[in-house]
């Protein structure tokens, strides 16, 4: 159905018929449910911390003993904080606690290759990020830090984050 005729559709039912689309959207279908709890009431600042600690324990988990480290967890909640709206400032800091979380992760223990890769794009993507919403003076040091980090621990595709970095300068 284009959006043309959705408008169509929509414009041609009563407010009651209407509300009772709405609410069945809202029961059936979860990102319909989240889209509007979100709206209606952001607690942004709560949905931030949740995602840290869930990326904490992707990394340095609680109740299991082994570490799973996929970048997949906090891309799921960037994702979904981009398309929800979410104040880009919240955004650019859980990108962040990402990389950093990750470099400490990586600290401690040999990470394959892939890891190295990832966090490339995670970091790439933050750059892109900061840069566009022009937060660079908010988050330069934590940059700055990320990056350095990454030289000091010899990290693969070490010319990537360079290049990476070089965006805003």
């Amino acid at each position: 159905m284009s959006r043309r005729a959705l408008k169509k559709y929509l414009t041609g039912l009563k407010k009651p018929e209407l509300e009772e689309q709405m609410v069945d959207l809202y029961d059936r279908f979860p990102a319909v449910k989240q889209y509007y709890d979100f709206v209606f009431n952001p607690r942004e600042d709560k949905w931030v911390q949740e995602a840290k600690v869930k990326i904490s324990n992707e990394y340095f988990p609680l109740k299991r003993k082994k570490a799973r480290a996929r970048r997949s967890v906090a891309q799921k909640y960037i994702k979904q904080f981009l398309k929800l709206g979410m104040a880009p400032y919240l955004i650019a800091d859980v990108m962040l606690f990402n990389l950093e979380v990750a470099q400490s992760f990586s600290r401690e223990r040999n990470v394959p290759d892939s890891f190295y890769k990832s966090m490339l794009n995670s970091f790439t993507q933050l750059i892109h990020h900061v840069s566009f919403y022009e937060m660079l003076p908010d988050f330069k040091d934590r940059i700055i830090k990320v990056y350095n980090t990454t030289l000091e621990q010899k990290w693969e595709y070490s010319e990537g984050f360079t290049r990476a970095l070089d965006i805003i300068d």
